[in-house]
């Protein structure tokens, strides 16, 4: 009875004995038992030491690329994923993947089990998490592994909790905590992590890091495409079927598109002549911009030049509202695919003179327009080369409220008043 006694208390804590990892004292017990693998350790794995699970090493990589070139990230706005996930049976890698980033990063490595935050007594797992994060933030930037985390990180709320004070459940919430909460420090990059929006929408910004494929243009093309916008958003403001502007930016979106123009949707089911004509000219705002205040015009009119001649032949041979082709249909097959054309040579060759005239009018009115309010295009662009982002608030602080005012009251002019509604309603009640 007195070597079994002593022996207890040697594995609790109390005077003299002690176990090793299996025989932690009562003291201890809420210390976690890490594997830390340091960036100096021989016999390390690489991901060349892996075969396949391409896709996985390439995601997996973010991280080590991150830990080595932070600037390159940094610089287009991109966040690394709070952490990784890795899903799949037993014996596909995901443990030898962890070995070869640990291998890979070059900074202190943390390993632990899921099973190790489990035990007997209540608040040991949130402890132990506690203790983990803390050990990893005196040696960052650092990497966490939790290797079988399914042992805690089940979905909250469901069957197998038997409330808010599960064990489990206390260890998620204490993960979650470390990883997400108000303490949370940059420098520590943990290794799981439930996905939210803004991981999504980082998503671009980390491929774009990780190809190095992002868009980067010289001021005089921004410049360009500063003017380029602005001039759609003053001849739309002043031509009185046009759409008016919502909102324009120069931030670059795609090869194609420098520059992006959002308007407030026209609403009309049937289209006049006139209405048509007025979108034709506010689609030539552009290069009218270009032309009159640059003195030259660039290739990305080409989306604009397209519209309008699609527009325009759509007025003459489609519509009807040419005088010289009558009123003759000539609509296209929506596979685009035809032999031969439904009319004859002299038709379709008064066609593309009745669409060379029109585009031609719909210019020289353009470049009017653009030359009388040049002073206001380039104020326009100005303030878009400096905030890169203009709103319809914006234009009308420079232009002024606009001269047409629509008949009715369209269903944004209702989503706006619908927004001061709420807002009046909220101080009213506050």
């Amino acid at each position: 009875m007195f070597f079994v006694t002593r022996k207890m208390k040697g594995d609790l804590g109390f005077g003299a004995g002690g176990g090793g990892r299996g025989a932690r004292g009562i003291f201890n017990i809420g210390k976690a038992q890490v594997t830390k693998v340091d960036k100096n350790a021989k016999n390390k794995i690489y991901f060349k030491d892996v075969a396949g699970c391409d896709e996985a090493k390439q995601e997996i990589m973010e991280f080590v690329h991150f830990l080595k070139n932070p600037k390159k990230y940094e610089e287009l706005g991109a966040k690394v994923p709070k952490g990784a996930l890795l899903v799949g049976p037993p014996g596909t890698g995901k443990t030898l993947l962890a070995k070869a980033t640990a291998g890979e990063s070059g900074v202190p490595f943390l390993s632990i089990s899921g099973s190790d935050f489990m035990e007997m007594f209540v608040g040991v797992g949130p402890s132990r998490v506690r203790n983990l994060f803390q050990e990893a933030r005196q040696c960052a930037r650092s990497i966490i592994f939790i290797d079988e985390i399914d042992a805690i990180g089940r979905a909250r709320g469901r069957e197998g909790f038997s409330g808010a004070n599960d064990e489990r459940e206390s260890t998620l919430d204490q993960l979650l905590v470390e990883m997400d909460g108000f303490g949370t420090t940059s420098a520590l990059t943990p290794g799981f992590a439930g996905a939210d929006i803004a991981n999504v929408c980082n998503e671009a910004a980390l491929i774009a890091a990780r190809s190095e494929n992002n868009r980067v243009i010289s001021k005089l093309e921004r410049r360009t495409v500063a003017y380029h916008e602005s001039g759609h958003a003053v001849s739309g403001w002043f031509l009185e079927h046009a759409e008016p502007l919502l909102k324009v930016t120069i931030v670059p979106r795609a090869t194609a598109a420098l520059g992006f123009a959002q308007y407030v949707p026209n609403e009309n089911l049937l289209m006049t002549k006139e209405q048509i004509f007025d979108l034709t000219c506010m689609t030539l705002g552009g290069q009218a911009a270009e032309q009159v205040l640059l003195g030259n015009m660039s290739t990305g009119a080409q989306n604009d030049l397209e519209k309008v001649t699609k527009m325009t032949y759509a007025q003459v041979a489609i519509y009807g509202f040419s005088d010289k082709v009558d009123l003759l249909s000539f609509p296209q097959r929506e596979d685009g695919f035809e032999m031969t054309k439904p009319y004859s040579s002299k038709t379709a060759a008064i066609i593309d003179n009745e669409v060379r005239e029109w585009v031609t009018k719909a210019d020289e009115r353009t470049v009017e327009l653009i030359t009388q309010h040049k002073d206001h295009v380039a104020q326009i662009a100005e303030l878009l080369l400096e905030k890169e982002v203009f709103h319809q608030e914006d234009l009308v602080r420079v232009l002024g409220e606009r001269p047409f005012k629509p008949a009715e009251m369209t269903n944004y002019d209702r989503f706006k008043l619908g927004f001061q509604a709420e807002e009046e309603q909220k101080i009213g009640g506050a």
